[in-house]
């Protein structure tokens, strides 16, 4: 019996709804449980993941390969190989590739509830706000 069979809260390699293209590059769900998600994260060349809030998980980012340009509240740093980040939940933060080859991220989510309706987007809120203020 295998690891996985004696646990059923723990999925490898599982198909998940989290995986995927995106316009920006490709999330690859390596492993789940009722608490964690650990991803593989591509992000292409010159795109960038959109600022969001999460408001019942952390996230902690390894960069494996290329640089991140990591924005986490009013921090901003550039992250190379080996190194990583913390991201606490209820904090704005998003993640650039400023580099010319892919930018490759292990993210480890860590809380009680990792569903994707838990993403805020703040920044298509406050286009919204400012047009409506005008």
């Amino acid at each position: 019996m295998t690891q996985n069979e004696n646990n059923p809260q723990l999925n490898i390699n599982a198909s998940s709804t989290h995986s995927g293209t995106r316009y920006w590059g490709n999330v690859e769900v390596i492993e789940e449980g009722e608490n964690y998600r650990i991803s593989r994260i591509e992000i292409k060349p010159r795109h960038s993941i959109k600022p969001q809030i999460h408001y019942h998980r952390n996230e902690h980012w390894v960069v494996v390969s290329g640089v991140a340009k990591v924005t986490c509240g009013d921090d901003e740093v550039l992250l190379n190989r080996n190194q990583s980040t913390y991201v606490p939940a209820a904090t704005l933060h998003k993640v650039e590739n400023p580099g010319f080859i892919p930018l490759v991220i292990l993210e480890i989510q860590n809380g009680e509830y990792l569903g994707e309706d838990d993403i805020e987007r703040p920044f298509d809120l406050n286009v919204v706000k400012s047009l409506a203020e005008s």
